[in-house]
């Protein structure tokens, strides 16, 4: 099993084929990205037609699968999540950190952060290694916060899936900087730069039953967000 902290070497299926100079194989940079990314994309070929789905995710680095372990959160009721299951599919995380106004259409586009990770998917079978997941998951959205909740009941985990994808096979994507234009369109005085772009929270809304003061779970969330 490779380190989980060894250099991204990105097979046929995750290796570049245009613009090669944006690919990055610093593992750690993978790993920034998907602690920074919120919700990721999972793409399965149903057969008749693919599907790539809005999902929530944790990272264990040293989980059980080669490179580590991405955990991914679904419902049993999912249909489309049928077909996931011991199967090749492929998972995206994206962030956006700019627009980027160049000279020409052409050369308008995007400063951004893009993973694709691709491998066997697996059900999490194993009570301990589900719960463990479930709270890497909780906590990838708000860290600390699993361990204030009640435990989940079986009714709750009956309803929930969690598959589990290696991180072995991924690739980063990184375009930055500015507009790329060409010389001639520079010298024809055309205004160009970049609009950088940032997630960030507002102040937290409890909800209209909670009783107290905002967790601090919540609260640091909530700041580090309006830092970044």
């Amino acid at each position: 099993m490779p380190r989980t902290d060894a250099p991204l070497s990105p097979t046929p299926r995750t290796r570049l084929t245009r613009e090669r100079h944006h690919q990055v194989d610093d593992r750690e940079r993978l790993h920034t990205l998907l602690d920074e990314a919120l919700i990721g994309h999972l793409a399965i070929d149903r057969g008749v037609f693919p599907v790539a789905m809005p999902i929530a995710y944790g990272v264990d680095r040293d989980g059980p699968d080669e490179g580590g372990t991405i955990y991914l959160h679904a419902s049993v009721a999912a249909g489309w999540m049928a077909g996931a299951a011991g199967r090749t599919v492929s998972l995206t995380v994206t962030e956006i950190d700019g627009l980027v106004a160049a000279r020409s259409g052409f050369n308008h586009s995007m400063n951004y952060r893009a993973a694709v990770i691709i491998g066997e998917a697996r059900v999490v079978e194993t009570e301990e290694e589900r719960d463990h997941a479930l709270d890497l998951i909780v906590d990838h959205m708000i860290p600390g916060r699993a361990a204030t909740l009640r435990p989940a009941t079986r009714k709750e985990l009956a309803a929930t899936q969690v598959l589990a994808l290696p991180l072995a096979e991924a690739s980063l994507k990184v375009s930055d900087g500015d507009p790329d234009d060409e010389p001639e369109d520079v010298a024809a005085g055309i205004w160009a730069g970049v609009i950088p772009v940032r997630r960030t929270a507002d102040p937290v809304v409890p909800d209209p039953a909670a009783t107290g003061p905002v967790p601090a779970d919540v609260a640091a969330r909530a700041a580090a967000l309006r830092r970044t």
